[in-house]
């Protein structure tokens, strides 16, 4: 008994710290259409005042705001059931929320939820955060796009269990923070353009788990903006990608160095553009990364890697190129892609920069399902173009801008080191194309290629 008792006094008065501030008891109406923004941070001000707690967006309201501050020991709680619900009007959105890194798009440097030099933060619960970003609300042309989510130097962050809807643009930037938890989230950003899911930029000791993304952009960036703030030590596992455009993006943003990630236990399906696109463009480093058992199911190029300059940041002055650096040590394992309903623009595609080489990639134990349809004259394409400046005209390295490959199955150039094990590659139609080309490729080891079944001798392999 005095056990019982010493433990509720010790006990005790913590849990009378761990305080709740529901925002209708600070005047928010939570009808949907009266703006609640000084409400609800009128119940953040006095969380962080009192040492912190949650601040409460109760069930059955929908709570209308424009740019709202979160702080120290501020945990954002939508219980299930409630909305918090981005303002229509652009001028509700305040213009001190730091800015968008990347060049010519200022339109998008305001948010709705903003923290900058912050500690132990979090966005919890099973209620829903819709940022109404309908084309109809904001523009580019009309003042800007506001993305939901963006935090700054903050540490200790967890996001979890909740649902966010309808950006205007990203779904959230975290820039240069430490020590962040997402878990058990669902993003749905399709109703406006540069929809990206979750975009860490200079971020450090990240897992990502157990989440849905549903995106017209970029389901997850990694990026480093700065020299000086690596993004590194990242997991992510247990996800599964529904995107316009790339599952995981890793680079163009590449000032800083980008390494030591890890992506397991994924699915990826009707994506548009790429599953993983690693892009290295400026001065930093990108190495050491692993990717394993994926599942893939149309998705045109399930790997597309590129290195070459171009300038990204919008803090690189205009008309300067930063000096590529190294890309090295990349490992994909364990990978079944189902493209078999998708046409001839179907392929692994890895390619370094005449005189900057990507060094040291394997890729073992892949199935590969595609379609076929390649010509003759696919077969023999020989003028595969670079990611020169001219070519880039000053936009980003995609593949529409070289076209159709003369590789089925794999098209690798300007590599040092490549490993190719257990690759089988199914093509449903008849294709004249090899099933792997490599182009300026040193020290490639291949083995157990098979195509339709039957082992590709490694003489067979087209390697110019």
């Amino acid at each position: 008994m005095k056990r019982l008792i010493l433990v509720i006094l010790i006990y005790l008065p913590l849990s009378l710290l761990a305080k709740d501030f529901n925002v209708l008891d600070y005047g928010a109406k939570g009808d949907g259409t009266t703006l609640d923004t000084r409400a609800v941070q009128s119940a953040i001000d006095a969380c962080t005042q009192n040492g912190g707690g949650r601040v409460l967006i109760p069930s059955g309201t929908t709570v209308l705001i424009g740019t709202i501050y979160l702080k120290d020991y501020v945990t954002l709680h939508v219980e299930n059931g409630a909305v918090l619900l981005g303002s229509p009007n652009y001028q509700d959105y305040s213009a001190d929320t730091h800015k968008n890194m990347y060049k010519n798009e200022p339109h998008m440097d305001r948010c709705l939820i903003f923290a900058k030099d912050a500690r132990s933060i979090a966005i919890e619960g099973y209620g829903t955060i819709d940022g109404n970003g309908h084309q109809k609300n904001f523009t580019k042309a009309n003042g800007g796009r506001p993305m939901m989510v963006r935090f700054v130097n903050v540490t200790d962050i967890h996001l979890s269990y909740i649902t966010l809807i309808n950006p205007a643009a990203w779904t959230s930037a975290w820039l240069y923070c430490n020590n962040i938890s997402v878990s058990g989230i669902n993003i749905i950003s399709r109703v406006n353009n540069n929809g990206d899911g979750l975009d860490f930029d200079g971020c450090t000791n990240v897992r990502v788990v157990n989440s849905n993304f549903d995106n017209s952009d970029d389901s997850i960036c990694l990026q480093a903006s700065r020299p000086d703030r690596p993004c590194k030590n990242i997991t992510v596992s247990n996800c599964h990608f529904s995107t316009k455009w790339g599952g995981m993006r890793i680079g163009l943003l590449s000032r800083g160095n980008i390494e030591s990630v890890t992506v397991t236990n994924c699915t990826f399906k009707n994506i548009q553009d790429s599953g993983l696109k690693i892009q290295q463009n400026e001065g930093g480093e990108m190495k050491n990364m692993v990717f394993s058992n994926l599942v893939m199911e149309n998705v045109p190029r399930p790997i597309f890697m590129s290195f070459t300059q171009q300038r990204a940041s919008m803090e690189t002055p205009e008309g300067e190129l930063e000096p590529l650096k190294r890309m090295h040590n990349f490992s994909f394992s364990n990978v079944v892609v189902d493209n078999s309903m998708l046409d001839k623009n179907s392929a692994f595609f890895l390619t370094g920069f005449p005189g900057h080489r990507i060094e040291d990639i394997s890729i073992k134990d892949v199935q590969f399902g595609v379609s076929g349809g390649g010509t003759a004259e696919d077969a023999n394409k020989l003028e595969i173009k670079e990611y020169t400046q001219e070519v880039l005209n000053g936009w980003w390295p995609e593949f529409s801008l070289v076209g159709t490959l003369p590789a089925s199955g794999i098209y690798a150039r300007h590599i040092d080191g490549l490993v190719i094990d257990n690759f089988n590659l199914i093509v449903l139609n008849k294709d004249l194309r090899d099933p792997i080309v490599l182009d300026d490729v040193l020290h490639a080891e291949i083995n157990g290629v098979r195509a339709n079944r039957k082992l590709v001798p490694v003489s067979q392999i087209n390697i110019n």
